[in-house]
């Protein structure tokens, strides 16, 4: 099903997730990382962080902690056995370390079709804070396959 344009400036509600290190750890190990960095506190600190720093895409999982994590687009009606993932990327203003508190907002910022319809591009971009000031800036495109 074809999402309409009018649904960009839909801004879902916030997420706020504090940052645990277990989580941190698995999310390394599941990434096939091997700095012990991500996975050993006394490292961490050894290299001056105050606690194991977050890898670079941990912050696109914010948003799978609460109950419906997908809900912004099965809301427009969308299959999730079509959706794909077309892109993301990433713009840190400041290291995020276990421990601290973030909340997270996302807003559609562009909705377009390919193909003849065959194919919805869906932008999405999501704020990430810590008690208000700006974390990191992670944009998104899912592209929906659309029937024939």
């Amino acid at each position: 099903m074809p999402i309409s344009p009018a649904a960009v400036g839909t801004v879902t509600p916030p997420v706020t997730v504090t940052v645990e290190r277990g989580r941190l750890q698995l999310f390394a190990k599941a990434t096939g990382q091997v700095d012990p960095l991500y996975t050993e506190v006394a490292v961490a600190r050894a290299k001056g962080h105050p606690d194991l720093p977050v890898p670079p895409t941990f912050l696109f999982g914010l948003e799978l902690s609460q109950p419906d994590p997908f809900g912004w687009l099965t809301v427009y009606g969308v299959d999730m056995n079509t959706v794909l993932h077309g892109s993301q990327s990433f713009r840190y203003e400041r290291a995020v370390h276990a421990g601290e508190t973030l909340t997270a907002q996302s807003t559609i910022t562009d909705v377009y079709s390919k193909k003849g319809g065959a194919l919805d591009f869906v932008e999405r971009r999501t704020e990430v804070s810590r008690e208000g000031t700006l974390i990191a800036v992670l944009d998104q495109t899912i592209v929906i396959r659309n029937a024939a």
